[in-house]
């Protein structure tokens, strides 16, 4: 089965707006018919997996325990545990894993994840390889155009994501072409 990674924020708390719209973002994604990966944890992260599982999709959980040691362990959803040993391991291992990623809102992990997909396009379109495509929330362009420099070819890279509809019509794209990995 084809995973989507989706990096989003460990603060998101359950019944609130950034919950539920990441669990509507996983079982969009999995009644497309993919898997999710996800960093495995709570928050954003574990509302994507309840979302995908309660629509039977496939959860992996790629975990970092040597740099959360206060967290017990994946969340309840979570089909698949795969632990890294760093952090550049994880995003890297979250990032390579997937067809496509995608970024809810978050904070300064979530950012990390986003920037190292978004270079590592911006890289492949440097060398002609092919894209691994990538849906941001649309709040994270409030943050990118004012705060990097950036040109509008790089913002190209970025499909923002502004409602339910324009995540399954990302889906859709994904469904009906071959994808490549990097």
């Amino acid at each position: 089965m084809q995973l989507i990674t989706v990096f989003g924020s460990s603060r998101a708390q359950p019944g609130t707006p950034a919950f539920i719209e990441a669990h509507a973002w996983g079982r969009a994604i999995a009644q497309a018919g993919f898997g999710v990966a996800t960093g495995g944890y709570n928050g954003a992260m574990e509302a994507v997996s309840q979302g995908a599982k309660e629509a039977g999709g496939l959860v992996v959980g790629i975990t970092a325990p040597s740099l959360f040691p206060q967290r017990n362990g994946p969340n309840l959803h979570v089909d698949l545990e795969l632990p890294s040993s760093s952090l550049l391991t994880r995003i890297e291992r979250l990032i390579d894993v997937s067809v496509a990623c995608l970024a809810l809102p978050g904070g300064v992990g979530t950012l990390a994840e986003l920037l190292a997909a978004w270079n590592l396009n911006h890289i492949a379109q440097l060398q002609g390889k092919p894209l691994k495509p990538l849906g941001v929330h649309v709040g994270w362009l409030k943050v990118i155009r004012p705060g990097l420099e950036v040109t509008p070819d790089n913002l190209k890279l970025l499909t923002p994501i502004e409602s339910l509809q324009s995540l399954q019509r990302f889906l859709q794209g994904l469904s009906s072409a071959p994808v490549s990995g990097r």
